[in-house]
């Protein structure tokens, strides 16, 4: 997307009859109450370089992190350079890669990614997303994870989860996802854009589920317009909740019924 167009998804009228400034103050509103839910919100591939970050995220495509965090230990002990996947072994590759699935297409995907880095970035892992997006098997959502956790530029992170809990929460009615991340971004600041990914995905995965959402169970259900799409009987509703620590129920609710008019925006 050109800067142009970007600019003008960024000032799209909010969407259901709410202000512009009620948007902008009930997302915010929605990632402090986040942020308490999930103080250690985290990207959960798991990595100690850009490199690792960045072949760890193409290979969770079409698979859960935690798949990938089980062979990566093994990938990344015998190959630690760029040089090392640009001349790996297809087959010691595949074997490795086998259980995340599509592992055929992700030995090329690694094995490409490794080339085009050694013959364009001396090896090394750009830090630019314009540079990114052009390697094998890189998006916008793997260049923004990269960007994000490896080098501490701010990004928007846009998969399955962030995508559907932009839309339940109001923020945007888009299905692309370069759309979803110029409209989302538009609502905060830039700084806040990283963990602002974290929250939503860890929520996704954990309350906001996308067959039935844990709505009774959920510290935003105040400030959510699509509250009620699944279940709301709160005891029925936690044991939907995955990985959350009891205590972190006790977190803020995020505004009272004064603050929220009829259609769950705020007033």
């Amino acid at each position: 997307m050109s800067d142009d167009a970007g600019a003008a998804v960024a000032a799209a009228a909010p969407v259901g009859g709410e202000s512009r400034t009620a948007l902008v103050r009930r997302a915010r509103r929605i990632n402090r109450v986040l942020a308490e839910r999930y103080p250690d919100a985290h990207c959960e591939l798991d990595f100690t370089t850009p490199l690792e970050l960045l072949v760890a995220t193409v290979l969770s495509a079409q698979t859960t992190d935690v798949r990938v965090n089980s062979v990566t230990p093994r990938l990344f002990a015998k190959y630690r350079t760029a040089a090392d996947f640009a001349s790996g072994d297809r087959e010691d590759l595949e074997t490795i890669l086998q259980p995340t699935g599509f592992f055929r297409a992700k030995t090329q995907s690694v094995i490409g990614l490794g080339q085009a880095l050694c013959e364009r970035f001396d090896g090394e892992v750009p830090n630019r997303l314009e540079d990114l997006v052009t390697l094998p098997g890189v998006g916008r959502k793997t260049a923004n994870v990269v960007l994000g956790n490896a080098f501490g530029i701010p990004g928007i992170t846009v998969d399955t989860h962030f995508g559907r809990l932009s839309r339940r929460f109001g923020w945007t009615v888009s299905e692309d996802p370069v759309q979803v991340e110029h409209e989302v971004g538009s609502l905060f600041e830039k700084r806040d854009w990283t963990m602002l990914s974290h929250r939503l995905i860890f929520h996704g995965r954990r309350t906001c589920h996308a067959r039935k959402p844990a709505c009774g169970a959920c510290p935003v259900a105040k400030l959510c317009p699509a509250y009620g799409t699944g279940e709301t009987d709160p005891e029925k509703a936690r044991k939907l909740v995955k990985d959350v620590p009891p205590a972190q129920f006790d977190a803020p609710e995020g505004a009272g019924p004064e603050d929220v008019s009829p259609l769950g925006t705020l007033a």
